[in-house]
């Protein structure tokens, strides 16, 4: 691994597409850009139209290009919807150094073995998580490399999805003009970010509610267990708020983002704004109450409908409770509905770096953090042996191969 060197995430959401620039100095994460762009041609977090949706990457990538100053060539791109699905899977091969000691290649092997297992023709691995590996029948080990044995064996999840989802995902990423460098699954990188050790060792669900999707992950003893999308988020708020005001839904969201509760009770009644209402030119004027009075609701049953998600995926009472992220938890009194409604420990998850303190940052610096995580894992001799080109071109005189690029072909199976 190189001192210095670049991950490009992109996270192509319902209501935005943001692409985060992370520079890797000394194993330390720095994020030095972040673009930004409205989301056209997404609905419900599934692609609908091509073009809409290329033009919006090649905005949010544009505008973290002019912010760093570099061109970005090759991007990790996140995954995520209602046709992911989880599947255990065991592998096992000889270990094949003369003196038995277990090596990279072993590894990949191992990994590779566990690939194989019967899919629907309609649907596609998009990576493999290892679970704990055996060395000679002994359990619960991390990292096997470096350690003697003769036969090794993994215990893995394997992440699937649907092949038409997928190959349109990468297709607009293609004519957005860049790479894929990897598919990466959202829920688990987020969870990498979100988590800690602990919450994720006891057991912890972790709640993404974005614009036009709520994605529910389970963690326990270690591991992303379950996973499941609920097809309601923020944008269902904005639309309640639309009807309730009789008003345009592009005003309906600028009067959410700046004077919206979650809470009735957190809402005050001098806080007071002036509405355009639908099919005439009057205003008419609202209290922060009467917003809340719409809004709350609607919390209320996307809370209600998380709880009852999870009640079915059999995971009702983890120690660790819930954390939540995504853009729609920025909206105040949410955390208080949360609780009331779950019943048990709630937080809000917010990345701890300089320019992306924000839960809707949670997934994109998620893959940032995963990617790099998994890279420095795999240690040097690693590097020594995987691929071509660079991830992220800077300036001619300052180009160099960085291992992003290097560490590309074996992210399809570490996430």
């Amino acid at each position: 691994m190189s001192n210095n060197d670049i991950i490009v995430s992109l996270d192509i959401g319902t209501s935005k597409v943001r692409a985060i620039i992370g520079e890797v100095v000394n194993g330390t994460i720095n994020i030095i850009g972040v673009g930004s762009a409205e989301s056209e041609g997404i609905r419900k977090g599934a692609i609908v139209d091509i073009d809409q949706t290329v033009h919006s990457i090649r905005s949010a990538v544009d505008h973290a290009e002019r912010m760093v100053g570099i061109q970005i060539s090759e991007v990790y791109v996140g995954i995520s919807g209602n046709h992911i699905a989880l599947q255990s899977s065991h592998g096992v091969v000889a270990v094949s150094n003369e003196d038995r000691e277990i090596g990279e290649e072993d590894i990949d092997r191992v990994i590779q073995a566990a690939r194989v297992i019967a899919l629907p023709p309609e649907r596609e691995i998009i990576g493999v998580v290892p679970k704990q590996y055996l060395v000679d029948g002994q359990e619960g080990i991390n990292d096997p490399r470096g350690m003697i044995g003769v036969r090794l064996e993994v215990e893995a999840t394997i992440i699937t999805g649907a092949k038409t989802g997928i190959h349109n995902l990468t297709r607009v990423v293609e004519k957005a003009e860049l790479k894929v460098a990897g598919l990466i699954l959202m829920s688990h990188a987020a969870g990498q970010l979100a988590l800690s050790k602990d919450e994720k060792s006891v057991g912890t669900i972790l709640v993404d509610i974005g614009a036009g999707a709520t994605t529910i992950a389970v963690f326990d003893q270690g591991n992303l267990v379950a996973t499941s999308t609920i097809q309601i988020g923020g944008e269902y708020i904005t639309n309640d708020i639309s009807i309730g005001l009789h008003t345009q839904l592009e005003i309906a969201e600028k009067i959410k983002l700046k004077y919206g509760c979650a809470a009735v009770e957190d809402s005050a009644a001098d806080q007071v704004f002036k509405v355009m209402r639908m099919g005439s030119n009057v205003e008419k004027e609202f209290s922060q109450v009467d917003l809340a009075n719409i809004i709350e609701p609607r919390v209320e049953e996307i809370f209600q409908l998380i709880r009852g998600e999870v009640h079915r995926l059999g995971y009702s009472h983890l120690v660790g409770g819930y954390v939540l992220t995504g853009g729609t938890v920025c909206l105040p009194g949410m955390l208080a509905v949360g609780q009331a409604v779950l019943g048990t420990s709630v937080r809000i998850a917010v990345p701890d770096f300089i320019g992306v303190r924000d839960p809707s940052y949670t997934s994109g610096v998620g893959i940032i953090t995963s990617v790099s995580k998994s890279m420095k894992n795999r240690g040097p001799s690693f590097t020594k042996k995987a691929a071509t080109k660079t991830a992220v071109k800077k300036s001619s005189e300052n180009q160099k191969p960085g291992w992003v690029e290097r560490f590309k072909n074996f992210f399809s199976e570490f996430i």
